[in-house]
């Protein structure tokens, strides 16, 4: 089965599920084309069109991908479009390192839908005749029966896989033990509320994780009176300077450099999570890099920043509490607040309807405005004295200010 140039592509949904039947993912299927993984999230979620060259091969994979293969082609398939991960802020890509059996132990700090980033290199290390290449093997999707059936079911595994994770980042990004834990279970609790919306989201985890970061970084905690109270320092003396180190920061320099370097998303990625544009974010991680080398000249590699990252994440002892809780709480909350505002509509009703009752229903006209009057007199009483009268009034005081003078009779 061929498709020309000229034959149409098939619609946005067809190419995601064509891609997921391979158990491919988008950064496969870029690799393959030659394009970047945002290209082909793009193209499946139907903001662009492919066209030129570029839509010719990819219409080419999806001609290969509907057609029915064996095992050994879809594994074959799945080894030529192994993924390329950028390797820096400026999103340079190289190519990656043969896929091993046996995986590392997952980072503490590494979670929340995110996998650790590695280290690009530059040449590919080709296998030895004595130890074979090995084949990567492609991803299994879930059977319907391990897919989580009940939304309650489908929030809990949720919350295992991310709220571990999420509780360390927040700490980090706020130094503050209570403040995590909280901003962990309200982003829960608010998921719960629009579950419908979180669970057809493509990125769950980024949902939650961003509405943990927003209200761990609201300005109004400041006006707590438990806010006011220091936080207790971590007890190693190099993780104290490094956390001093990270809330130095500005807050937003503060997030991207913990989703960048900590979390292990990718400069595209890390830029629509915080509202930035990718020049924005990549200049946010150079200037918050410079800033903790300044202060901790042993992080200057960001392999290093990411390692002692994941150490002081993993140094405190951040439980979250269980998905019962969580659920059980945020439906409490819901309903407080939905009574609360029945309450109120009530109160407000019932305020009309006694402001309707006691309301005059007869008209009484205004009375007419105030009209002068004439034929009134003028005011009587004393005039103004003129210069006349001043200099008579002042003469008689000073000459009878003794009294009058009095007549004695003489004898004759």
């Amino acid at each position: 089965m061929t498709q020309g140039a000229a034959t149409p592509l098939p619609t946005p949904k067809e190419r995601r599920r064509l891609r997921e039947s391979r158990s491919l993912t988008q950064a496969q299927v870029a690799t393959k084309v030659g394009v970047t993984r945002e290209t082909v999230r793009s193209w499946e979620s139907g903001r662009t069109t492919p066209r030129g060259r570029k839509a010719e091969a990819y219409a080419r994979l999806l001609s290969q991908l509907a057609e029915p293969a064996e095992p050994a082609e879809a594994a074959e398939l799945a080894e030529s479009t192994a993924p390329v991960e950028p390797s820096g802020p400026a999103g340079a890509t190289g190519p990656a390192e043969p896929a091993e059996t046996s995986e590392p132990a997952e980072p503490e700090l590494v979670g929340a839908g995110a996998p650790a980033r590695t280290p690009a290199r530059k040449n590919r290390r080709a296998p030895s005749p004595a130890r074979p290449a090995r084949r990567r093997t492609p991803r299994r999707e879930p059977a319907p029966s391990e897919r989580p059936g009940t939304p309650p079911e489908a929030f809990d595994a949720l919350y295992a896989h991310c709220a571990p994770y999420l509780v360390r980042q927040t700490y980090l990004l706020t130094g503050r033990r209570a403040l995590a834990r909280e901003s962990v279970e309200r982003a829960f609790q608010l998921a719960w509320e629009r579950w419908p919306e979180v669970a057809v989201d493509p990125d769950p985890a980024g949902w939650v994780r961003a509405a943990a970061y927003e209200y761990a970084m609201s300005p109004w905690h400041r006006l707590r009176r438990a806010h006011r109270v220091p936080e207790a320092p971590p007890a190693d003396p190099e993780d104290r300077k490094l956390l001093d180190a990270l809330l130095s920061l500005p807050p937003a320099y503060r997030r991207t450099l913990l989703l960048y370097d900590g979390v292990g998303l990718n400069l595209p990625e890390t830029a629509a999570e915080t509202e930035a544009s990718t020049p924005a974010a990549a200049n946010r991680v150079l200037h918050a890099r410079e800033a903790v080398a300044e202060q901790l000249p042993g992080l200057a590699v960001p392999e290093q920043l990411h390692q002692r990252l994941t150490e002081l994440a993993g140094s405190e002892k951040l439980d979250a509490p269980r998905s019962t809780t969580v659920r059980s709480g945020g439906e409490k909350r819901t309903r407080f607040w939905t009574r609360a505002a029945i309450a109120v509509t009530v109160l407000i009703v019932g305020a009309t309807a006694l402001t309707v009752r006691v309301a005059p229903t007869k008209y009484e006209p205004v009375p007419a405005p105030g009209a002068p009057i004439s034929g009134v007199p003028p005011l009587t009483g004393p005039q103004h004295m003129t210069e006349h009268d001043r200099k008579l009034r002042q003469r008689l005081r000073a000459e009878l200010s003794g009294g009058p003078q009095r007549l004695a009779p003489v004898a004759e």
